[in-house]
Order: structure tokens, then C-alpha cells, then sequence
């Protein structure tokens, strides 16, 4: 997720540079060819840019909102399980009472601590990245092997979770009302995963990104053969900015269509994530406190 509210031209560039030598190439092609062939058989009207324009101005609109919409829906969701981590970490180390029974403590702190790795299994699941198993740490080795056995982890922790709570709840610990109360928390969770992994499993229709392309590439070449009768090679650089203000935006939009990926534009997983962790282990007592994730590239973004 980026920071700042300004790019520098560096950074710009680094985003862009690619875009930007295709444009000139372009350009300079579409130039030559209807200086040299084009312009002896044809003459572009002017009318065409401007239809071209507004039509392609609503694709990229279109585009950009629902990417947007996908990127914003993603927040909502981890920024709900931020605040059931707190409610489950909470809940569980004060409603339970061990009345003498040390064992139900132990088992109430280290369902806490397998929230964590529920929290970290599940980003690494949706970034696609399995060499990513911070989750272990907050595990036993049976229980490693046991979740790994299986293809959904984060939900593997789920049921572990679910085992735990009713073993407490057959010791007494907790009464019928926190365990009704510690299960729809669960249920929370479980909802969080879902929901994250229906943006993350549902693709955008690549046909309205495709044509949008395609129709920005068109628009381009019809915008400099038609300055290239008035201004002449200006119309490289007249086409190149054209190309360069819708290739961005619809970029931007792009970007944001996949919440998950791990891409500077994408929801900070990584910062959230630890974000749970530094309130869970402070509100555990324990230490040590992890700090928080750093800022990249300058303070320009945060994963």
C-alpha cells in the first residue's frame, strides 16, 4: 500500500518505463508510416479521437471502480479480523477460569498464540507463497505436521481451534454463554477466510481488461495519425502524453483488481498481520514485542 500522496519522477519512471518506450516506439512508427504511405491514400477526421476518447474513458472507468471496489472490500475484511483477534485474544484470556486447573490457562494462551499462526497461514495462503511458514513458530511440531498434511491450513487451524474450545468448555472453564460467544468468534474467522479467498479465487473478467488494452493501443495510433497531419513529429510527443494518461490510469486500476498479490499497490498483509501480533503479545505480557513492519523503497510503500 503506498504512503506517500506524491511520486517523485524516479519513481514515476520505475512504474511506468515500460509503458513509456512503448508509447515512443509507437508513436514513432505510426508517424513515419503516415508521413511516408498513410497520408497520400487517407486523411483520419478529427471526430474519431473524440469518440475514441470518451468511449475508452468509460471502459477504464468502469475498470478502475470495480478494482477499487475489490481492493477496498479486501481492507474491510482484514481490518474485521484485526478487530476479532483482539476480541478472541481478550475474550479467551478473561472468561476463562481454570479454578485451579493450570492446564485449561495453558490451553487457553495457546489457542491465542495459534490465532497468530491462523493469521499468518492464512496471508501466506492467499499471497501464494508457501516458503513463507512464519505461522510454525506459534505451533507445536504435532501440530505442524498435522495441518500441513492437509491443503487448507489456515482452516486446519480452524478445527484445532474448535477442538481446544470444546475441551475447555468439557472442563468447566467456561460456561454455555462464552463458549456461544467464543464460537461466533470463530465463526468470524472463518468468515474473514472465506471472503478472502472468494476475491482472491474470483478473477476479474479478463475480457474487459483485454478490449480496454486493446482499445487504448487503437486510440493511440488513431490520435497520432491524425496529428500528424497538423503538427507534424510533434505528434510523437503529443501522442505519447494521450497514450501515457490513459495506459496510467487504466494501470492503476490493474493493479488493484488482485488485493492479495504481493505488489507494493496491495492491501499490507504483512503490516497488518504484525499489527495482531504486537497486541496480542502486549496484551499477553510477554515478551519479547515485535516491532513493526518497516516502510520500502524510501517510505513510499508498506507490504
Amino acid at each position: 500500500m503506498l504512503l506517500k500522496h506524491k511520486l517523485s519522477l524516479r519513481q514515476i519512471f520505475y512504474f511506468t518505463w515500460k509503458v513509456d518506450l512503448m508509447l515512443l516506439l509507437c508513436c514513432t512508427i505510426v508517424y513515419f508510416l503516415d508521413k511516408y504511405w498513410l497520408s497520400m491514400h487517407i486523411s483520419i477526421p478529427v471526430a474519431v479521437s473524440a469518440v475514441l476518447g470518451t468511449a475508452i474513458a468509460f471502459f477504464i472507468g468502469f475498470n478502475n471502480n470495480q478494482a477499487y471496489d475489490r481492493w477496498w472490500e479486501a481492507r474491510i475484511i482484514w481490518g474485521g479480523l484485526v478487530n476479532d483477534s483482539r476480541s478472541w485474544a481478550r475474550s479467551l484470556l478473561h472468561y476463562n477460569t481454570p479454578n485451579g486447573n493450570p492446564e485449561s490457562k495453558a490451553i487457553a494462551r495457546h489457542m491465542i498464540y495459534r490465532h497468530l499462526a491462523f493469521i499468518y497461514a492464512l496471508k501466506s495462503a492467499l499471497r501464494k507463497r508457501p516458503e513463507d511458514d512464519y505461522y510454525t513458530r506459534f505451533l507445536t511440531r504435532e501440530e505442524i505436521e498435522e495441518v500441513q498434511k492437509q491443503s487448507n491450513i489456515p482452516n486446519a487451524l480452524l478445527n484445532l481451534q474448535s477442538l481446544d474450545l470444546q475441551a475447555l468448555s468439557n472442563a468447566g472453564t467456561i460456561d454455555g454463554f462464552r463458549f456461544i460467544e467464543l464460537n461466533q468468534l470463530l465463526v468470524k474467522h472463518c468468515d474473514g477466510m472465506g471472503k478472502s479467498e472468494r476475491i482472491k479465487n474470483t478473477m476479474f473478467p479478463p475480457s474487459y481488461v483485454y478490449f480496454t488494452r486493446l482499445f487504448i493501443w487503437f486510440y493511440v495510433v488513431m490520435n497520432t495519425l491524425m496529428m500528424t497531419e497538423s503538427i507534424g513529429a510533434w505528434a510523437i510527443l503529443f501522442g505519447w502524453m494521450f497514450g501515457f494518461v490513459f495506459h496510467v490510469t487504466h494501470l492503476n486500476g490493474i493493479t488493484l483488481m488482485n488485493p492479495f498479490e504481493y505488489t507494493p499497490l496491495a492491501t499490507p498483509l504483512d503490516s497488518i498481520s504484525r499489527t495482531i501480533e504486537i497486541n496480542i503479545i502486549e496484551l499477553l505480557g510477554d515478551e519479547p514485542v515485535p516491532l513493526p513492519v518497516k516502510p520500502k523503497a524510501d517510505g513510499l510503500y508498506i507490504m
